[in-house]
């Protein structure tokens, strides 16, 4: 059963004022280190806890005056918390709470991703199972070539999403980071004992070394990834649109009973939720390409990249997130015609057992570019001419000396060539 739809949920991650919550979170955390060090009053860190609080409509309201969205932040809730608001972001600079905040958001949003990718793999695998031994001809450069299975397609694609885990996985730990150690990043009035402090608290890494701000690499491999994620996503429903061509027709989306397709021809059925997976897998990677333009910054150090991330962060996990959900609900209900794939495989007269031929030929004693020849000449006959292919090849001297018939009618059984199916997928433990 396909989980729970999540895009409102990533979404609340990046609501302005889930953004100041977690901005909140990192200066009470920060006074309760300061208060541990024997800096500020514990009674002080105490209160801070209990009566922080803040009014987006406020802070907004104090932005119009310093244009300045911390400082406005901060003023906002000190407003609540009286006078022990002088110790609030005590040695700190704006973005150790900005950044640090920004990690805990988008490790938040790689957990819904990796649970939105451990979905879509569970569906994959269950149609995997299912079409494991349905024959279809694969094909190479959009040609037929040999026959495969429908089942070894989705382990195909179940693959690319296991390293899309992976990726995922280690983009996680590279952004799920924290960072405060002041004004250029050399701790000059915080101990490294308040970022140590937050970040435990926060499940969150502290970064080695850093300037102001927490070096874009990081993000850029996020953004990466996510990219790379779309991209897989848009192989998957590009050949799902392949297959679902009228001249195809081996597989299409799911059809409801009162669906229509165009607003002009009632008979068409057109691969739409597939079409838009293609076309946000391109908006993923635009994304991509800013976040690596954010990664040079002058002297380690300036905020060009801020406003960019307001919109590629939440928009690319946002959009991820949708994706995959629309991509696991077409697999899930995919329409698949074994008798179509069947029929498609027998569509050439034998051409996509060419090599079989050519192979049994040299098992005989054939030499390889001789044999090679004689099979393509009455391929190419089938290709051009609509000639019976394996009466071609029946009727050759050349042939005849190494192959008999029968020898050439057993050449043309599509089973033989699927004899390691199993040991395929029982690498996915199918």
């Amino acid at each position: 059963m396909i989980e729970r739809y999540t895009r409102e949920e990533i979404g609340r991650i990046w609501d302005e004022r889930h953004e100041f919550e977690s901005m909140l979170e990192v200066e009470i955390l920060a006074c309760e280190a300061q208060a541990e060090l024997g800096n500020i009053p514990k009674e002080a860190a105490k209160a801070i806890r209990e009566k922080a609080d803040f009014k987006v409509e406020r802070i907004h309201e104090i932005e119009k005056e310093t244009n300045h969205d911390i400082i406005s932040f901060v003023t906002a809730v000190g407003e609540f918390v009286g006078d022990e608001a002088k110790y609030i972001h005590m040695g700190l600079t704006s973005t150790d709470v900005k950044d640090t905040a920004l990690g805990i958001m988008m490790k938040k949003s790689c957990d819904i991703l990796l649970k939105d990718l451990h979905t879509f793999h569970d569906v994959l695998r269950r149609r995997a199972k299912e079409f494991k031994y349905t024959p279809m001809v694969g094909r190479t450069h959009g040609i037929h070539g040999e026959p495969t299975t429908f089942g070894l397609k989705l382990c195909l694609w179940m693959a690319e999403i296991e390293r899309d885990i992976e990726r995922l996985e280690r983009a996680k730990q590279t952004v799920a980071v924290g960072k405060l150690s002041g004004a250029v990043g050399t701790y000059s009035v915080v101990d490294p004992f308040v970022e140590q402090y937050v970040c435990d608290k926060l499940g969150l890494t502290p970064v080695k070394v850093a300037t102001q701000v927490v070096q874009r690499d990081r993000h850029a491999e996020l953004l990466s990834t996510i990219a790379i994620i779309g991209s897989t996503l848009d192989k998957i429903a590009l050949e799902i649109r392949h297959l679902q061509r009228t001249e195809v027709r081996e597989a299409e989306e799911y059809f409801s009973p009162k669906q229509k397709g165009s607003s002009a021809m009632p008979h068409k059925r057109n691969p739409i939720t597939c079409e838009r997976i293609c076309g946000l897998a391109r908006v993923l990677r635009g994304n991509a390409q800013a976040a690596l333009e954010d990664v040079a910054l002058w002297h380690e150090r300036d905020i060009s990249h801020s406003s960019v991330e307001r919109i590629i962060l939440p928009d690319s996990t946002i959009t991820l997130d949708y994706m995959l959900s629309l991509a696991t609900k077409v697999i899930d209900k995919l329409l698949v015609y074994p008798d179509t794939m069947m029929a498609n495989m027998q569509r050439t007269g034998g051409l996509i057992f060419s090599q079989r031929v050519l192979t049994s030929l040299v098992e005989k004693g054939a030499v390889r570019d001789q044999a090679y020849r004689w099979v393509q000449k009455y391929a190419m006959e089938r290709w051009l001419e609509g000639k019976d292919f394996a009466k071609g090849l029946k009727s050759d001297i050349n042939i005849g000396k190494y192959l008999t018939p029968e020898e050439i009618d057993a050449c043309f059984d599509y089973k033989p060539l699927l004899k390691h199916v199993d040991t395929i997928m029982a690498r996915f433990g199918l």
